[in-house]
């Protein structure tokens, strides 16, 4: 006589790594949004601002007074000005171009060649332009920052050599893709490279040519830092006043570029206004050649 068994009532087993995962209450890992995330990296930064000890720092004024004392025997010796920002990524690097109210020195002329042909190579050298011609300049172009001559090899022929010595390189947009396989990669990360968010591929070659005439160029690194002893050359010797409106003139160049102005903040209030996002300011400091290091306060 067989036995009939109760399915209903049999116990049922398995194996599977699907259900048995399931019983399983596993906590899960929670993924914080990009609201939240950015209120994060807000409230770390005003706990690491509140640790930092602002008795210390000092104004322009005060700052150019204690360096003067410090360099009383040393006359001409000259103010270096560090900027630290806060270069986010996608954000291009801080550039800008200043003419100082008071130079210490004569500025060195910028060597400038410009990629054109016809009509705009002609008004390339009556503004003023170094060195003009097509696509036959390539091989001749010559990088400052390197040695005293620079060869870049390809399969076809050198592209490199010391014939040219450039330190602003422009072109007009019909010949911008003729140099940009054959120098995209060398004058590129040196900042050298023309490109139409610069402005240095334009149709105005002379226009552009007039308005830097007389001003000197300030770029910070990859890092953000930017040093503005160079176009500064503010001397010890100088009245405070002088020095003030150099500084001043310079960081006012800093703030435009990184978007620090009040028209700035007034625009990306705005929406759909387009303005290119914010670079902060972080750290302002005054030094000299034997003098210490001293932190702004009123940047």
């Amino acid at each position: 006589m067989s036995r009939r068994v109760n399915l209903s009532f049999q116990r049922q087993f398995t194996t599977t790594q699907i259900p048995l995962a399931k019983r399983q209450n596993l906590p899960k890992i929670r993924i914080p949004s990009k609201k939240a995330a950015a209120a994060k990296a807000r409230r770390k930064a005003a706990l690491a601002a509140k640790k930092v000890d602002r008795s210390e720092f000092l104004s322009f004024a005060d700052a150019i007074a204690v360096l003067r004392a410090v360099e009383v025997a040393s006359p001409n010796s000259t103010l270096d000005l560090y900027v630290k920002t806060q270069i986010k990524n996608g954000v291009a690097i801080p550039k800008g171009r200043i003419s100082l109210p008071r130079e210490a020195k004569a500025m060195s002329e910028d060597k400038i060649l410009v990629f054109a042909e016809g009509r705009q190579a002609e008004e390339a050298k009556k503004a003023g332009a170094h060195f003009v011609g097509g696509p036959e300049l390539i091989d001749g172009v010559r990088l400052p920052s390197f040695g005293s001559f620079t060869i870049l090899k390809t399969k076809k022929k050198q592209v490199i050599n010391n014939r040219f010595k450039a330190t602003t390189i422009l072109c007009t947009p019909d010949l911008i893709r003729a140099i940009t396989p054959r120098l995209g990669r060398v004058l590129g990360p040196l900042g050298l490279m023309p490109s139409e968010r610069r402005g240095t591929v334009t149709d105005d070659i002379a226009g552009y040519l007039q308005r830097i005439r007389g001003t000197s160029e300030w770029r910070a690194d990859k890092t953000g830092n930017i040093h503005g002893s160079n176009q500064l050359s503010v001397q010890m010797h100088f009245p405070i006043e002088d020095t003030m409106k150099n500084i001043r003139h310079f960081m006012a160049s800093v703030k435009r570029v990184t978007g620090n102005t009040k028209e700035a903040e007034d625009s990306r209030k705005l929406k759909n206004s387009g303005a290119k996002p914010v670079t902060n300011i972080s750290k302002v400091m005054l030094s000299s050649r034997q003098g210490p290091g001293i932190q702004i306060l009123d940047y």
